[in-house]
């Protein structure tokens, strides 16, 4: 799969994971041995490639469509798999298409695939695999044991990430408290918040696969992410102006997002993101606006937070200032005001003990 598959590619998924009335239809083809080509949409490029079978216009079911597989020729349903629109159907897609498949069937599928648009499902009568074709892409359907196995895999890496990431993001809001924060400990949650990033959504597409065999990992998942409070834009915004100019932080997010494993491990090339003049070097001490901080503390909106950083321009003048001159930024009264300083002075508390203690 891709490493950043497409919202129209994970619904397909989830259309044929287990559980599914599709999947269990798949099942029963695989377990019959018969093998099947399989196309989900129907429109006038479906019909122009078809030749030959029958008109079913059927209800769907795993039953239904497990006997219609022992005929020769594809099976044609409907977007959403709840009729069965044609059966013994000979597809005939343009031979020009390239295709890396060596088998009729995979060769037929794949090229209906990208002439129609349509998903395209290959069981292999022979290999006793199920392949999927959309959105550009190749898919072997692989066992939920497998799956599983993976998964698991992945929350033991994620729990450990998250550990880290706790460590590292506690000694920064320390440093930050402090005014000693370094742009090592800045790289440092940067470079954890997407290692975690990316664990993550390789668990979520476990457990979209699984269907409802991923359970329990889902909930382990949900779990692990519990109280998170990191955010790579909310960081980057807090020293956009480490360099003297302000950072596209889009840009940035989008590199970060782009680059490789190996190359997220590698602090030196995360530095050319968040200071891609190479101004600042690793050790260099950096001074925060507090967004980070602020989003933190449940009464302050996204809004009031930015009018607070605005004004006060860096965490150490927003920490300092008093209740009435937290007052006069709009939208702050005098209950709110008091929220902010009491939520900072306990954030700086605890960010201190676990320092120190």
């Amino acid at each position: 799969m891709k490493a950043n598959p497409t919202p129209e590619f994970l619904a397909i998924l989830a259309q044929i994971a287990p559980g599914t009335e599709l999947a269990q239809g798949l099942e029963r083809i695989q377990r019959g041995r018969t093998g099947a080509l399989i196309v989900l949409g129907h429109d006038k490029v479906v019909e122009s490639l078809s030749s030959g079978g029958f008109r079913i216009n059927a209800d769907y079911s795993p039953t239904r469509i497990r006997e219609l597989a022992k005929m020769d020729g594809a099976i044609i349903l409907d977007g959403n798999a709840r009729q069965i629109l044609q059966a013994g159907v000979q597809l005939m897609p343009d031979a020009v298409i390239d295709t890396q498949e060596s088998g009729t069937r995979h060769r037929t599928a794949e090229r209906v695939a990208v002439q129609t648009g349509f998903p395209t499902i290959s069981v292999s009568q022979s290999m006793q695999t199920i392949t999927l074709y959309a959105d550009g892409e190749r898919h072997v359907l692989e066992p939920a044991e497998r799956l599983l196995a993976r998964g698991n895999q992945a929350v033991a890496t994620l729990e450990r990430y998250r550990h880290r990431l706790d460590q590292v993001t506690s000694s920064l809001s320390a440093a930050e408290i402090e005014d000693v924060a370094t742009a090592r400990e800045v790289l440092a949650v940067l470079q954890r918040t997407e290692m975690l990033r990316r664990t993550s959504e390789e668990i979520s597409r476990y457990v979209l696969e699984l269907g409802i065999d991923g359970r329990l990992l889902a909930a382990q998942h949900a779990e692990l992410l519990s109280g998170i409070q990191v955010d790579n834009q909310l960081l980057l915004r807090d020293y956009a102006q480490a360099e003297g100019s302000e950072l596209d932080i889009d840009l940035a997010l989008q590199q970060l997002h782009e680059v490789t494993d190996a190359q997220l491990i590698d602090i030196d090339g995360l530095a050319k993101i968040l200071f891609p003049r190479g101004t600042v070097g690793q050790d260099d001490q950096l001074s925060p606006k507090g967004y980070r901080l602020l989003s933190q503390i449940r009464t302050v909106p996204k809004a009031i937070g930015d009018r607070l950083v605005a004004s006060f321009d860096n965490l150490q003048l927003l920490m300092a200032a008093s209740t009435s001159a937290l007052m006069e930024i709009e939208g702050v009264g005098e209950q709110r005001a008091r929220s902010i300083r009491e939520g900072l002075a306990r954030m700086a508390e605890s960010s201190l003990l676990d320092r120190y203690i």
